[in-house]
């Protein structure tokens, strides 16, 4: 399917606009909505509930049937493999999956270099400027074995000295004049986050968090909204001065075996440009922390 871009007229919702105004099929939204930039505004994913405003373009891409490059100059460590997935270790900079902004220098392209012939069906996605632990199966069984059973467990270095361990409970939404920016409103959706801090040196506190629910930039809002945005994240507050990219790493990963259910977790030490904030890294004894 050749890219399709839809203008809104007035302000509506995503589905008004797809479904009402122009005929969208209920089956196209619903295979894209599953698809990574399936559905996108301004280059950021929407769901259908989202609102856009006058003159926003709605852009419609199916990369489902189209072959993945492959890109064998991307070098992206692997952690973890199977014959059912392969887990890798993710730099900042690269997107998970081709979209229509980036068809090439992603996970996506490098998967297809390893594992010609395999559809790439990433499980645990992060965001371009998330490093950390990124698992991908290698057939459909695995994907639906995989789905909703991968805890993640992040690593953050944020402004400040925070509290020794808490919990931020505060829903979030959208910002209502942006695609992008995310707040916490009373009217926004149930989001907790769970952190404990393990080092703080000079004006960075090193935070290990989990999630109850997975809200998009969910730990960069949250941590914004208690007074100590991540560094480097100058869209919530943060200061780029001693790191180019948010400071954010997926550093623990657990999951089960696909075919023997077996409870597998992998660690992934931070890397360097988060490391020097605190001159602090992840240590087999971090993983004994639980919420």
């Amino acid at each position: 399917m050749a890219e399709l871009r839809f203008t809104a007229e007035e302000d509506m919702t995503v589905e008004e606009l797809l479904r009402v105004k122009n005929g969208v099929s209920r089956r196209l939204i619903a295979s894209l909505k599953h698809q990574e930039g399936g559905i996108t505004c301004g280059g950021i994913p929407v769901r259908t509930i989202d609102r856009v405003k006058k003159g926003d373009v709605v852009v419609l891409s199916d990369s489902s049937d189209e072959p993945l490059a492959p890109d064998p100059t991307l070098n992206i460590p692997v952690v973890y493999e199977n014959e059912s997935l392969v887990v890798f270790n993710k730099p900042p900079g690269v997107p998970v999956h081709p979209s229509h902004k980036h068809r090439s220098g992603t996970l996506g392209n490098w998967f297809a270099h390893l594992y010609p012939g395999l559809t790439f069906r990433p499980v645990s996605r992060l965001d371009a400027n998330t490093s950390g632990l990124c698992i991908a199966a290698k057939d459909p069984h695995a994907a639906n074995r995989l789905q909703g059973n991968c805890r993640k467990v992040y690593y953050a270095v944020v402004h400040g000295i925070t509290e020794e361990s808490g919990t931020i409970d505060a829903p979030i939404a959208r910002e209502k004049e942006s695609i992008i920016l995310r707040c916490v409103r009373e009217d926004g959706k149930p989001s907790v986050t769970h952190y404990r801090r393990i080092a703080c040196v000079g004006k960075y506190s090193l935070l290990r968090l989990e999630l109850e629910t997975g809200r998009t930039h969910q730990i960069r809002v949250h941590c914004a909204y208690t007074g100590h945005p991540l560094a480097g994240d100058d869209l919530y507050g943060g200061s780029r001065e001693d790191i180019g990219r948010h400071a954010l790493h997926c550093g623990e990963l657990t999951f089960p075996d696909p075919m023997t259910g077996e409870e597998i977790t992998l660690v992934c030490p931070l890397p360097e440009d988060m490391a020097g904030l605190t001159e602090y890294n992840i240590t087999q004894e971090e993983l004994q922390w639980k919420k």
